[in-house]
């Protein structure tokens, strides 16, 4: 809220103080209406002069009769609802459930800046949580400075009503005991009539000539019209008092919720706008405090991290290094597998050779076995002395 408007406020309070400090006066009883008997001299006047108001020979006196004292009141109640149809504002109510909606419409749960964004958010291309709630925060911040602004508005409005309630209420009571002093009046002249004026007539019609008794007769049914009209006036006019004193709770009760929204705009300008802006303000303050902590432990979460992992590739390297350093030139498994390798090929070969030896031996045994054989066979062949014989015998050498 601005200065101006914070001012503005404060300054309101004594005119709040103001119309919460006006006492009406109560009105009378309905049936309070003195007559002219009982009436003080100066009430006397009064309804006398009233009475002179009414003239029987006349129908529109007796329609009016009456009519002079709600003028004033008229004119008061047309200059307020000339006043309600120039307002171009709505109700205070709506300002003030427009104020919550916009508090409410701030949600607190868009300052966390590690929440993940939806995959609306993402497919949008919404901004990050942190910058968009700033934005929301200066857009909430613009809509409270126009309400409160607005608020203000009503509230003078409301201010000019209540004191504008009060001199309706003031001239209604007026008009309601002028009411008084109009039935009074009436309710005389209908007893002046009846008890004087009609038999009055009534006697003149009696004692005028026979050529004029027609027109006596008339001005008698005339008389008795006039006071029928008379009399359904008053009756009017008492209806009208008794609609006047209800009226009159109905004023103050508009007054009394005009200065309880009143009451309540002012204390929503002076203690709940500020305090709402505070803890708004606190609620930044808070997020950035939020921020700033979560990037120093993600910092230190990152160094942590960093020694962790550097302690352990050092310990890693370090092992397989030195392992590396304490090794021989050949592992002695390796050269125990190549000795073994090696005695085998060498025992292997010899084992080859000497099979290959033994089967040369024994294959040149076999030749000589089958050569002796072939030998033999030929000899035996010559000793049968055919020719098949001899041919195949001198075919081998000796």
């Amino acid at each position: 809220m601005s200065e101006n408007v914070r001012a503005k406020a404060e300054q309101a309070l004594a005119l709040v103080d103001e119309v919460n400090a006006v006492v009406l006066p109560e009105p009378k009883e309905a049936t309070a209406v003195v007559t002219l008997e009982q009436a003080d001299p100066a009430t006397s006047e009064e309804i006398r002069s009233r009475m002179a108001e009414i003239d029987m020979g006349d129908t529109n006196s007796i329609v009016a009769f009456g009519s002079a004292a709600q003028a004033e009141l008229q004119e008061i109640s047309q200059a307020m609802l000339q006043d309600v149809r120039n307002k171009d504002v709505g109700p205070a109510g709506d300002s003030l459930r427009g104020i919550v909606t916009t508090i409410r419409g701030f949600s607190i749960s868009e300052l966390d800046v590690r929440r993940e964004r939806s995959f609306w958010e993402k497919l949008l291309g919404k901004a990050a949580p942190f910058a968009k709630f700033t934005a929301r925060f200066e857009e909430v911040q613009g809509q409270i400075d126009k309400i409160t602004d607005d608020l203000l508005k009503h509230e003078h409005t409301l201010l000019k009503d209540i004191k504008s309630l009060d001199l309706l209420y003031e001239k209604t009571l007026n008009f309601y005991d002028e009411l008084a002093l109009y039935i009074a009046a009436g309710e005389q002249k209908l007893k002046d009539l009846d008890e004087n004026d009609i038999p009055a007539k009534e006697a003149e019609v009696q004692a005028a000539a026979e050529g004029d008794q027609v027109m006596k007769a008339q001005e008698l049914r005339d008389l008795r019209a006039a006071r029928d009209d008379l009399e359904r006036r008053v009756h009017d006019l008492k209806l009208t008092r008794q609609v006047t004193m209800q009226s009159l709770p109905s004023i103050r009760l508009v007054q009394e919720n005009d200065k309880s929204l009143v009451t309540k705009i002012n204390s929503t300008l002076v203690n709940t706008v500020p305090l709402w802006e505070t803890q708004l303000a606190q609620a930044v303050t808070i997020q950035r405090s939020a921020e700033a902590a979560a990037a120093v432990r993600d910092a230190n979460d990152l160094t942590n991290e960093l020694l962790t992992a550097n302690a352990k590739n050092l310990r890693d390297s370090n092992a397989m290094i030195r392992q590396e350093m304490e090794r021989g030139v050949f592992d002695i498994e390796a050269v125990k597998q190549a000795n073994a390798d090696l005695i085998g090929t060498i025992e292997d070969s010899l084992r080859i050779a000497d099979e290959g030896k033994a089967r040369r031996a024994a294959a040149e045994t076999e030749l000589k076995k089958m050569e002796s054989d072939l030998r033999d066979t030929l000899a035996s062949a010559k000793a049968r002395k055919t020719g098949t014989g001899d041919n195949a015998g001198t075919a081998v050498p000796g």
